[in-house]
């Protein structure tokens, strides 16, 4: 089966799975496995930022930097669609005890003026205080779209104005990279924390991490370990994250163009209705029945080709290191003849 449901599905190839075999370890408790420790300051070094944790997951990195922001009764503004409040499982509430500010935004992305119109006055004390902007980039939801930088700017000179923290959700953060072009370190000044996933399209098996100051990172390592998720000789998996930091960066772009190649068949589609315009990996089509989604990903499925539902009428592929361009010539193919 060629599986383009998500860029999760990937598998370490046979370099990674012996880079991870070797590597040295120890207990990540106690500070002390030295994988672990290379891959938090190596990609803390890539943001330009002082340390990193390195946790189990994004939704753990990104549920850990709420609880470090916000206190309970705290609100969080982020957009409608954004991952931390669809897809973290109630997470806001349930760690943080704090609300979320609902906002709309072009294909999942906000601006400083959109935001700077919802913050609660602090002295009213009919709201909650509006305590962390979150963003998210790329926005899943929004088809893989990514923020412009002066867009970014803007809304960090804006929390740093109002002193609010700005938290970046940068699950495919290097996918935003690879296509705008601007320096990492750079990139990392705009925000007070990222989340960064290592297991989507850099295609390690296991992790996320999360980027800071020294003082926000000890802050998150105690909340890591309340939520029960200290890890002991961790290096195993982190090296991977490791692997995949100095090998499948640079390979990204193959992924958005094989994005693009899948975009224009189906664009071609007489069953589509449109296609969100693809800037990264990930392709949503929105077909002009909706009832026939479900028939649709199972015609695939019977030309081995997996796919997902993405709402209402709607199903999404996305593209990863896993996908060669010969299968991306057969899904093409398969999509022209359908």
């Amino acid at each position: 089966m060629i599986d383009l449901r998500s860029d999760t599905v990937t598998v370490p190839s046979p370099a990674m799975r012996a880079f991870m075999l070797e590597a040295p370890v120890g207990d990540d408790v106690f500070m002390e496995d030295p994988t672990v420790i290379e891959l938090e300051q190596t990609i803390a070094k890539i943001f330009g930022k002082e340390a990193a944790l390195f946790c189990s997951s994004g939704t753990q990195t990104n549920q850990i930097a709420i609880n470090v922001h916000v206190q309970p009764g705290g609100e969080v503004i982020c957009h409608e669609e954004s991952h931390i409040y669809k897809y973290e499982g109630g997470g806001i509430a349930k760690n943080s005890g704090a609300s979320v500010r609902l906002l709309q935004g072009d294909r999942g992305r906000l601006s400083a003026s959109e935001i700077e119109k919802w913050i609660n006055p602090a002295q009213d004390v009919h709201f909650p205080i509006t305590q962390l902007i979150s963003l998210e980039d790329t926005a899943n939801r929004g088809g893989g779209a990514i923020y412009d930088a002066q867009v970014l700017e803007k809304i960090s000179d804006l929390s740093k104005k109002l002193k609010l923290p700005l938290h970046l959700d940068g699950a495919r953060v290097f996918n935003a990279l690879a296509e705008n072009a601007m320096p990492a370190a750079q990139y990392g000044q705009f925000f007070d924390s990222i989340s960064v996933c290592l297991s989507k399209g850099l295609g390690a098996p296991v992790g996320s991490v999360l980027i800071g100051s020294h003082e926000f990172i000890h802050k998150a390592r105690r909340v890591r370990k309340v939520l029960g998720g200290g890890m002991r000789q961790a290096g195993i998996i982190a090296a991977g994250g490791l692997f995949a930091l100095k090998h499948n960066v640079a390979r990204l772009k193959e992924d958005h163009l094989h994005a693009k190649a899948l975009e224009n068949a189906l664009l071609k589609c007489t069953f589509i209705e449109k296609v969100v315009p693809v800037q990264t990996n990930i392709v949503v089509a929105i077909l002009k029945n909706a009832e026939q989604r479900d028939l649709l990903i199972s015609k695939f499925a019977e030309k081995g080709i997996k796919c997902m539902a993405f709402g209402p009428g709607m199903i999404r592929m996305v593209t990863h290191l896993n996908i060669s361009q010969q299968d991306i010539d057969y899904c093409v193919n398969i999509i022209e003849k359908m």
